[in-house]
């Protein structure tokens, strides 16, 4: 039955999202029962994306997304395929009428990463807005199930979560970006050379972001609130973590949240929004 090759082909997605991001997967849990296949689909298709630029060292990476962005667009033209993370993907495209222009900045996004190991400012936005914003704003397609007023009240706010949360990663992952892919993506920073100062005007550009975000999180759907709420509170306190940190250890290490410290985010996080404090 193909209700049953659909079903399987979302368990697929949530699989790939439970096994790659706990802060993600955590998030995703809480959302309302309606939401959650839909965000494994979107997340599944981005992170097999990103692993085809980011791991595949020793096979042809231009070929194989190339592939995939063919198989992408067949997908969803032909509202199936033998791919379960692009079936369960096209599904949640056309249910929430998902933008193709999304699709394409997004893919795009991820063909930089092939050519690129350096991000000056024009191409530095370009990229935060396919590889992070969209995805930020494909999720709130889902969100708003088909009220477009909704939709393009909270985009600007949807944009400046994804933006925060991918130049946190930047930060988190400096070190593995220059040494595995020989890649600094903040413009005019020099990874040997990287200073307090330039650390202090990243951390600005990305207080603005989360500051601009928030107003739009307290506006999003009762089904959801609680799960962008938490992983807006992951990343505040990865951010806070950073912040503190010397910048010796930003390039030497990767900072993160304990797993013990995340659950108790999703407890106290829970609890605000019961006693309606988000």
């Amino acid at each position: 039955m193909l209700s049953l090759y659909n079903q399987v082909c979302r368990e697929c997605s949530r699989l790939i999202t439970t096994r790659y991001s706990t802060s993600f997967s955590l998030g995703i849990r809480v959302f309302h029962k309606r939401f959650r296949s839909p965000i494994y689909a979107v997340y599944g298709f981005v992170r097999f994306a990103d692993e085809i630029v980011d791991t595949f060292h020793d096979y042809p990476k231009a070929v194989l997304l190339q592939r995939f962005r063919e198989d992408t667009y067949k997908a969803i033209e032909e509202r199936i395929s033998l791919n379960p993370v692009l079936h369960a993907f096209q599904e949640t495209v056309h249910k929430y009428q998902i933008e193709r222009e999304l699709i394409d900045a997004f893919l795009d996004s991820m063909e930089m990463d092939l050519f690129f190991d350096r991000y000056e400012d024009s191409l530095y936005k370009k990229y935060i807005y396919g590889s992070a914003e969209v995805v930020g704003l494909m999720c709130l397609r889902v969100f708003c199930e088909g009220d477009d007023a909704a939709y393009q009240h909270l985009k600007a706010s949807a944009c400046s979560l994804g933006s925060a949360f991918q130049k946190i990663n930047f930060l988190r992952d400096m070190k593995s970006d220059y040494d595995d892919r020989g890649r600094v993506y903040f413009p005019g920073v020099d990874f040997v050379n990287f200073t307090q100062e330039d650390k202090t005007t990243i951390e600005a550009d990305i207080k603005k972001d989360f500051d601009d975000a928030f107003i739009g999180i307290r506006q999003l759907p009762k089904g959801c609130r609680l799960g962008v709420y938490l992983a807006y509170v992951y990343y505040t306190n990865l951010f806070d973590k950073i912040k503190s940190a010397p910048v010796r250890r930003v390039t030497q290490e990767r900072i993160r949240v304990p797993d013990r410290k995340k659950v108790y985010l999703l407890f106290s996080s829970a609890v605000k929004n019961q006693l309606g404090m988000l």
